[in-house]
């Protein structure tokens, strides 16, 4: 089984997606966009940029807990993780992105 993208309708009626692992495990959240059309692109930007190490920004939150945010060629992000246990977990994470960013199937829940 491989991973998927949810694309939904957010809570104030814009759209947004989460990139889920095969487990299921949220690995990506995406921002909240004003139309579907729109957050379909951020899903196929994801798509194009998940493979490029250089496209993740590592960071900790003020907690010190470390997260990533995926940016697009434009230095735009597209989306972000969420908080890690430990730096190699948070890398974990990013290779999961990496591997089903670029393939998995989008579904409308």
């Amino acid at each position: 089984m491989s991973g998927k993208y949810e694309l939904k309708l957010a809570k104030d009626g814009q759209h947004m997606f989460n990139l889920k692992a095969a487990n299921g495990q949220v690995i990506l959240t995406s921002e909240l966009y004003r139309s579907k059309a729109a957050a379909e692109n951020g899903i196929e930007s994801v798509k194009t940029n998940s493979p490029l190490d250089e496209r993740y920004e590592r960071r900790e939150n003020k907690n010190g807990e470390p997260y990533f945010i995926l940016k697009a060629a434009n230095h735009q992000e597209i989306g972000r993780s969420e908080y890690y246990s430990s730096k190699a977990a948070m890398e974990n994470g990013i290779e999961s992105v990496k591997k089903n960013g670029p393939d998995s199937p989008t579904v409308e829940v």
